[in-house]
């Protein structure tokens, strides 16, 4: 860059007087203000726009390694998979052993949902009734339930 110092500044101030005229030259020096504020705003603008595309670019190189590494992953996953479904299916092992039948898998009974709907139930209970019988109203946060059923200290 350009290292422009008062000396230099001064001489240039000069000639531009000597050389426009007084009277010109505050119109001058506006207009020259306003073309370099232009340059600068354009050379960042276009500092800008090279920093996202290099930075576009790092992101496209990182989700290429990211799918290639997720891609590994699922061959290699797949190829023990399939080793294993050999080995279950192949009869004898190599290592001399032998070919357990595999066990049926334990079946759990399907979810079935209860006959009563208990919130309903439990919603058209009176207020009255609740508050005489200590039915919690209000929810209540773990630390107060711990401090409410905490042991008292004795002096």
């Amino acid at each position: 860059m350009l290292e422009l110092g008062i000396s230099k500044l001064a001489l240039i101030g000069v000639v531009a007087l000597v050389v426009i005229g007084p009277e010109r030259l505050p119109r001058v020096a506006r207009t020259v203000g306003t073309l370099l504020g232009k340059a600068q705003r354009y050379v960042n603008d276009v500092k800008a726009e090279v920093n996202r595309s290099m930075e576009l670019d790092e992101l496209r190189k990182m989700k290429d390694s990211f799918q290639e590494a997720a891609r590994d992953a699922e061959q290699s996953v797949r190829d023990s998979a399939r080793e294993v479904q050999q080995h279950l299916e192949g009869g004898a092992s190599d290592d001399g052993g032998y070919n357990m039948p595999l066990e049926t898998p334990v079946s759990y009974p399907q979810y079935q949902r209860p006959r009563k709907n208990w919130r309903l139930k439990r919603g058209a209970t009176p207020q009255w009734y609740k508050a005489r019988n200590g039915v919690r109203t209000r929810a209540q946060s773990g630390a107060a339930r711990v401090a409410r059923f905490r042991p008292q200290k004795f002096n």
